[in-house]
């Protein structure tokens, strides 16, 4: 009541207001004054652009939000009043790709109010970075209502529609789970998922996304009638596209801004736009681990039961003992509960999240595991069947916790998700309360999360560092003609600009028929650089490891999981990638790079080395004959001492790559 009556003061305020301010500009420069983010209220209504320097980047954009049964909130605005600061903070990660992230930002709010009858309020918050924009809507309780059904977002980024772009379909059975198309932004007519990576005329990149989703369907973007970039709230299966208690605030709708591709590389804002988080996550540990599942892909295990069945106690503790000889920390166990067996798509609204089969005898496993200092990732497969999995869900989480199970793969394979007796989206409103409700429920019993078949990142692993990585793209599991080089090379550029990838690497038997790689195998070892995750998957069999190539496995040994700083190299999107990563707490270096169809030669510099120190560089990289499909599995290793004064000429192969470690000679070295 208190709350109303406060309202209902400022709003006869607003009434005793002689001439309501409907016509007004506000420009807000990003902090080092090379963004410029103009907002506009002209005769009512508000819209926003975007210029860095004398260069349009975004021209006038509407903005407001369309409210079932009310007039949309558009028209008939007044600025009541605007405040601005500017924050200028670094912050320290739990894991990531940097350990310290600098987040500075100039901001305007306006709180709004209609001049029509109706009085409504409505406040937008904008933000500008040195690197990008971002905004967002905010919704007080109203005298009248306190609860809102959202039937639109009226967001725009009027870019050029000459542009280049690089996006994946939304609204498809697989998610997000599609080869990345470039095409022209005027040839964007169904909705696609973010980010959306744009390459304008001008040549300036920007990346459309948002961050800090919660409670609100994820954002997709098509073509509106009049030919701009709109926003498309993703709806649940009455149509709504979210149902919210007032206060709400929407996410964040961003813009990543780079004058190169390498640029987009090195943007934070996503993160800095998500909370720190409110509870102590140092428990929470990155990993690499091995799994029960590419012998399952290749044809010589099952997940089913059955004499092939994989996820056995036997063969659980071979592996554990593997993981052990190999220096990985983890083993995945999949296939190891009841509901493979038959047409497991199928078998969702039955799957038990609680009882193993019976030749696999978990807490066993899990208690030699624990011998051995090796950690169990679980799996929990449930084909979208939401409503079953949530009746196990705290069950199942406190089964794995009293097994000092400490890391769950969850799976939500299908084309939809059964929420409340209803067919709805993966990424609808309902869909990300149950992401966020798992995850939430994983940070109480510490339990960290591989997510597969995701919602996709927005930067909420800030605020929940128990997110280790997600799936959200088509991985190594695709190989066998799905697959293209240049697949690789977009990702760096689109889908992991939101976040942490597991993509599963590693893969050393690529010539095998079943599941072909379209991939050398120094490649393979890139992967561990390029596409950084914090539970990093060592795909193949351990003998591959130990026997075929051991030599190529030390890199896979050494390659961290968790880094200091990253410096992107060279890179254009979709013929190649060079990225080199700092260990965390440690002084050694590890450099990365992979090409598409056609050969590269690249040269590295090494100028982010320690000015007075020599390093050792063991270099993995393909040989002079190495072909993606003639020559895969030739690789030449080779070492050379360097400073920082040096520089590394490498040669990548049609569909291959190399990797690097350059560690770091201690006294008397």
């Amino acid at each position: 009541m208190l709350m109303v009556k406060l309202l209902q003061n400022f709003l006869n305020w607003v009434r005793g207001i002689k001439s309501p301010v409907t016509d007004a500009e506000k420009t807000l420069l990003s902090p080092d004054g090379t963004i410029k983010l103009k907002i506009t209220l002209r005769q009512g209504h508000i819209s926003y652009s975007v210029m860095r320097g004398d260069a349009i980047l975004i021209r006038d954009s509407k903005l407001g939000i369309k409210v079932k049964d009310l007039p949309p909130i558009t028209d008939h605005l007044s600025v009541v009043r605007t405040t601005e600061k500017s924050v200028n903070e670094t912050w320290e990660t739990v894991w990531g790709e940097e350990r310290l992230i600098v987040n500075a930002y100039n901001e305007i709010t306006l709180y709004l109010s209609e001049t029509s009858k109706s009085e409504r309020l409505f406040t937008l918050r904008f933000r500008a970075f040195n690197d990008g924009i971002a905004f967002r809507y905010e919704l007080p309780p109203q005298p009248a209502f306190s609860r809102i059904e959202i039937e639109d977002e009226l967001t725009e980024f009027n870019v050029d529609l000459n542009a280049n772009s690089w996006s994946i379909p939304a609204y498809q059975p697989d998610r997000y789970e599609y080869n990345y198309e470039k095409k022209p932004v005027y040839e964007l007519e169904k909705s696609v998922h973010t980010p959306l990576t744009i390459i304008l005329p001008n040549k300036y990149h920007l990346s459309i996304h948002e961050a800090a989703l919660y409670n609100y369907g994820e954002m997709t973007i098509k073509l509106d009638e009049w030919k701009a970039l709109k926003s498309d709230i993703t709806p649940l299966s009455d149509g709504i596209k979210a149902r919210v208690e007032l206060p709400f605030n929407t996410p964040w709708r961003l813009v990543m801004i780079a004058n190169s591709p390498i640029g987009l590389i090195k943007n934070h804002i996503m993160l800095n736009l998500n909370d720190p988080p409110t509870e102590d996550y140092s428990w929470v540990r990155p990993i690499k681990f091995l799994g029960i599942w590419w012998a399952m892909y290749v044809g010589e295990w099952t997940w089913a039961s059955g004499p092939r069945h994989g996820a056995t106690t036997q063969h659980a503790i071979e592996y554990i003992d593997a993981c052990s000889r190999l220096g990985v920390q983890g083993l995945l166990l999949e296939g190891w509960n009841g509901g493979w067996d038959g047409d497991w798509l199928q078998n969702g609204k039955t799957t038990d999240f609680i009882h193993p089969m019976p030749d696999c005898d978990l807490p066993g496993i899990a208690e030699y595991a624990r011998a051995k200092g090796i950690d169990i990732v679980g799996h929990h497969e449930t084909v979208g069947f939401i409503d079953n999995y949530e009746a196990q869900l705290e069950a199942s989480y406190k089964y794995y916790a009293d097994l000092g199970i400490r890391y769950i793969k969850p799976g939500y394979a299908g084309s939809m998700m059964s929420i409340q007796g209803k067919r709805e989206y993966h990424h609808s409103q309902l869909g990300v309360l149950h992401y966020q409700k798992s995850l939430e429920l994983a940070a109480k019993y510490h339990i960290c999360l591989d997510v597969h078949e995701p919602i996709k990142g927005t930067g909420i692993e800030r605020t929940f560092p128990n997110l280790l990585t997600r799936e959200g793209a088509r991985g190594q599991e695709y190989e066998g003609g799905a697959l293209s080089p240049s697949h690789a090379c977009i990702l760096p550029f689109t889908r992991l600009l939101s976040g942490a990838m597991d993509y599963t690497p590693g893969i050393f038997d690529i010539t095998n028929t079943t599941k072909r790689l379209s991939s050398t195998l120094a490649r393979q070892l890139a992967y561990f650089v390029t596409i950084p995750s914090g539970m990093q998957m060592a795909a193949d069999r351990p003998h591959f490891y130990e026997e075929v190539n051991p030599g190529a496995y030390k890199f896979i040994r050494d390659v961290p999981v968790n880094w200091e700083h990253s410096v992107p190299i060279l890179g254009s999107i979709g013929e190649y990638y060079v990225i080199a990563r700092k260990e965390r707490n440690g002084d050694n270096w590890f450099i990365g790079g992979v090409t598409n169809e056609e050969a590269h030669k690249v040269r590295i510099p090494l100028d982010f080395l320690d000015d007075s120190s020599t390093y050792t560089a063991e270099i993995y990289r393909d040989s002079e004959t190495a072909h993606f499909r003639d020559n895969p599995l030739d690789i030449h290793i080779e070492t050379t001492e360097v400073t920082k004064n040096n520089y590394i000429d490498v040669w990548m192969a049609p569909g291959g790559g190399f990797a690097i470690a350059i560690k770091k000679h201690t006294q008397g070295q």
